[in-house]
């Protein structure tokens, strides 16, 4: 190749080039301008549709060989900057979308090699050039390193010596909570900051299922052994020093019809004054409705409790289709009384299985009390021919209890189906989604804090009441419960009277765009007195994307949606439900460190989009209730029943065309 030949091959390449960039740009420009003009005809921002008329006007003249097209480039990124800093401030994840894909190209155009050849511009254009778009590069470096930053917390984190009075570490955790009381905490000192980068892996065991459920489960450690359950109850003692397996129980559960499943705990018991066989009993509830006791020492069953070891709870329930009724968390064992209540499949119809309470004896699974809410004044199991009320709210997460005031604290979740809510009987509203005390003894209601009235957002008390002892006027000690929620309000009140020791006031809520035969609570409980975890109210700026393009897609999603703020009630035209039902705080709790007083949760921001659908219509989608119709059509597309009612409902998680929040 001669040298000419080489040289005009090069321009040749360096032309090609520039044409693939001068492509992409007016691509892009494409996108923002008809991504933009959407957004501002249903009242966003106009900086899209501006932005993807002047990177039109950038791809034009480079396709031109105009170095102007470089320089228009430069100005569309600077104040692409500009306008992010003033939407958004130093905040790492809001910029990225809005600079990310205009900085790579960016980066491609101050190559020298794209530049070459191109003609025109201001007087010193070669060198000042690469300095105007470098100095735009710096600055989006420093706007980043800047937003990272602020989330760099500096200091020591503050050390107290440890309480006079505070038991020697045991290194057990026999209750889901550690504790009775839920507090998740552990005074065992032995990991430290200092030390914690040297921890290796001790052991490893694999129960070796293929579960598309995966282990969500918090094992227990009694002794030297450690109990650990699958999503099918499949339950596994180890020894906690070497890993090894001491026994396995399988309880062989049916499977068929559980739209999902769980074993997020087992039950420890040692039944007093009892030695031998069974004096100490794990309990697992399946999820094809069965209580079982095992021998904590031989993973054999207890012949003693039930019928071979088992309790079937759909004793008083009447006819259930299978699917709708299980619990998959850890029984509550307290004064040897197994005190649990029901997961209830969401959203099927009118007329699902009760949410009844009930404790069964630890011992010989006898039914010692139940508490249903339609028929409070019946102790035990209803007469032949009756059953315990239909549709009542149920309590799906764990319970906590507190034995020197002989109480059990039973979060509560909403009657179904829960984005509709007329045909709901008063009772039903006097306990959903709130924290009831029973006693332990009769199983009857002492005291109830709702945390949400009337609830046809899916905000079911989820998490685990924590119990605590907190400071008092005069130097006094007030037992206290603290209650996280779906709805990111953290509840304080006494435990003794359900009192609130934290403010809460009762504030006005979103009323318009709510079905017509809905009836909605004016206001809602707020918990004034903690901070919230639910973080700011949404509005267009907030609204992400991996990229500008499907940002954009979820600010003209947002706008079009109904949103006055949290508790935007649902209805025939979409609305945006913030937090969504999966938080706030959902069934993981929170932690209290009981020496330091601090109180650490996880709380998740992720919206829900929600409509209603007319009955008429959700029928012909195939949005019959699980095992009851073809409802497999209706399941794909998020649509569910609520059959019994004038409206299904579609609720999903807000996420952007590429599949993130």
């Amino acid at each position: 190749m001669t040298t000419e030949t080489a040289h005009n091959s090069a321009i040749s390449n360096r032309f090609i080039a520039r044409r693939v960039i001068s492509v992409l740009i007016m691509m892009c420009a494409a996108a923002y301008a008809v991504g933009g003009a959407q957004l501002l005809l249903v009242g966003g921002t106009a900086y899209y549709l501006l932005c993807g008329v002047a990177l039109a006007a950038s791809g034009v003249l480079l396709w031109r060989n105009s170095l102007w097209g470089c320089w228009v480039y430069a100005a569309v990124v600077a104040v692409t900057l500009l306008w992010s800093l003033w939407e958004t401030g130093f905040h790492p994840w809001a910029l990225i979308p809005r600079l990310g894909v205009l900085s790579g190209l960016g980066l491609l155009l101050m190559l020298p090699s794209s530049r070459r050849g191109l003609h025109g511009g201001v007087i010193g254009s070669a060198t000042t050039l690469p300095l105007f778009v470098g100095a735009i590069v710096a600055a989006i470096t420093a706007s980043v390193i800047l937003s990272c930053y602020r989330y760099v917390q500096l200091g020591t984190p503050h050390k107290t010596d440890r309480a006079a009075n505070s038991a020697a570490p045991s290194g057990d955790w026999t209750d889901y909570g550690n504790t009775p009381a839920g507090t998740r905490y552990s005074d065992l000192d032995q990991i430290t900051p200092e030390n914690v980068s040297k921890l290796r892996v001790a052991w490893t065991y694999r129960f070796g299922e293929k579960d598309p459920y995966g282990l969500q489960v918090t094992p227990l450690k009694v002794g030297n052994a450690l109990y650990a359950c699958t999503s099918r109850n499949m339950i596994a003692a180890l020894d906690a020093e070497t890993g090894k397996e001491l026994w396995r129980f399988d309880p062989e559960v049916d499977l068929e019809a559980v739209p999902f499943r769980a074993c997020r705990s087992v039950a420890y018991y040692k039944v007093p004054d009892t030695e031998g066989v069974c004096s100490e009993r794990i309990y697992t509830s399946t999820v094809d409705t069965r209580l079982i006791a095992i021998d904590a020492k031989t993973g054999k069953r207890c012949t003693d409790f039930g019928h071979n070891g088992e309790v079937s709870l759909l004793d008083g329930l009447g006819e259930v289709t299978k699917g709708y009724y299980y619990f998959n968390g850890g029984p509550t064992i307290a004064r040897g009384k197994i005190i649990l209540g029901a997961t209830i499949t969401d959203n099927q119809y009118w007329g699902q299985p009760s949410g009844v309470i009930r404790a069964i004896d630890a011992v010989t699974g006898q039914l010692a009390w139940a508490y249903d809410v339609g028929k409070p004044d019946r102790i035990g199991a209803p007469e032949a021919g009756d059953t315990y009320t239909d549709s009542t709210p149920n309590s799906w997460g764990q319970m906590s209890y507190d034995d020197q005031l002989g109480l059990v604290y039973v979060p509560t979740g909403n009657a179904t189906p829960d984005y509709f809510g007329a045909q709901r009987r008063p009772f039903d509203d006097e306990i959903a989604s709130g924290i009831m005390a029973l006693d332990i003894e009769t199983g009857r209601r002492r005291w109830v804090v709702r945390t949400v009235y009337h609830d046809v957002w899916d905000y079911d008390v989820a998490s685990q009441p924590v119990l605590v002892d907190v400071p008092g006027k005069g130097g006094s000690i007030i037992p206290a419960l603290i209650q996280p929620t779906k709805r990111g309000e953290i509840f304080m009140v006494d435990r003794r009277t359900g009192a609130a020791i934290s403010e809460i006031v009762d504030k006005p809520v979103p009323q318009a765009g709510a079905a017509e035969q809905e009836r909605l609570s004016p206001v809602q409980p707020f918990s004034v007195g903690l901070p919230s975890l639910a973080g700011e109210p949404l509005d267009e700026k907030m609204m992400w994307g991996l990229t500008p393009f499907d940002q954009i897609s979820c600010r003209i999603k947002f706008k079009k949606a109904r949103y006055d703020g949290i508790m935007t009630p649902p209805g025939v035209t979409p609305s945006i439900q913030y937090p969504g039902y999966l938080g706030g705080v959902n069934w993981g709790s929170a932690s209290v460190d009981t020496e330091r007083h601090v109180l650490v949760a996880v709380s998740t921001h992720v919206a829900n989009y929600v409509h209603l659908v007319p009955r008429a219509d959700a029928d012909a989608e195939g949005a019959f209730p699980m095992g009851r119709g073809r409802e497999g059509l209706a399941a794909l597309r998020g649509t569910l029943s609520q059959s019994g009612t004038p409206y299904g409902a579609v609720t999903k998680s807000f996420l952007s065309p590429l599949g993130v929040p």
